[in-house]
């Protein structure tokens, strides 16, 4: 793999990914995305990669959200490709992988950030971490899974109220309704994942792969299918192109409702 966004690293049966944009705090632009999809690619093409952790540089950021000045001028049609590329390529392929993928989360998981550790199988949190889902506060939606993966995990109740507030939360609230596994201490986050998947690699690598496709299989598709969609509408709105210019020109967003 050549990479320019990630640090990638075969150790002991296990690819370590580190997204590797700490000045931009991790955030997922279309290269970083192409890398991902690679990456998620080798991982499930190589015997020799039993397991798989994503984390991000540095101390503050795991991802803190999508690269918004790349798709800020998109229309509704190249909204919901956005999203669907994104899906087939990376989150969907993640979270279908035959592998396990622990989300080893350092800091801000926000955005695309919180929806690249969901569409993992296990996520380890610092308890400096906050998570959460902004995206209307730009007057879009979550479109990489989030209304789906977050509701999956928290409840309907929860689900909703993170997602229209857009307000984050702490690891310790993430852990207590289910949406991370662990919290540990900052310096600590790689080092659990790390322990996690020592433990998986003593077991039956087939039935390990079996059991990842049965509990994936219980989950409905069809409403990725709405999200993408309702994702790709929302760039036709005059709200989500104030919510991106609020946000560039670092002032308060003024919705219309139009």
């Amino acid at each position: 793999m050549t990479d320019q966004n990630l640090i990638t690293a075969v150790k002991e049966n296990i690819l370590y990914i580190t997204i590797n944009r700490e000045k931009a705090l991790n955030a997922l632009n279309k290269a970083t995305l192409a890398e991902l999809a690679e990456a998620v690619s080798f991982a499930n093409t190589t015997d020799e990669v039993r397991g798989v952790i994503i984390t991000g540089s540095g101390e503050k950021a795991f991802v803190a959200g999508a690269d918004i000045k790349e798709f800020s001028d998109y229309t509704g049609a190249q909204g919901e490709e956005l999203a669907k590329k994104g899906h087939d390529l990376v989150f969907n392929a993640i979270e279908n992988s035959k592998k396990p993928f622990i989300a080893a989360i350092n800091g801000f998981a926000l955005g695309g950030g919180l929806e690249l550790a969901m569409a993992c199988h296990i996520r380890v949190a610092a308890e400096t971490a906050k998570l959460g889902l902004p995206e209307v506060s730009l007057g879009l939606i979550p479109g990489y899974g989030g209304t789906q993966r977050l509701t999956q995990l928290v409840g309907k109740g929860k689900a909703i109220e993170m997602i229209i507030t857009a307000n984050p939360i702490t690891a310790q609230e993430a852990e207590k309704i289910g949406l991370v596994n662990y919290v540990v201490p900052q310096g600590d986050v790689v080092t659990k994942a790390t322990e996690i998947l020592d433990a998986v690699k003593k077991r039956a690598p087939l039935a390990v792969s079996a059991a990842l496709k049965a509990v994936i299989a219980s989950l409905n598709d069809e409403g990725y299918q709405v999200e993408t969609a309702l994702f790709g509408e929302c760039f036709d709105t005059a709200d989500f192109k104030e919510g991106v210019a609020a946000f560039v020109n670092k002032r308060p967003s003024v919705f219309l409702g139009k």
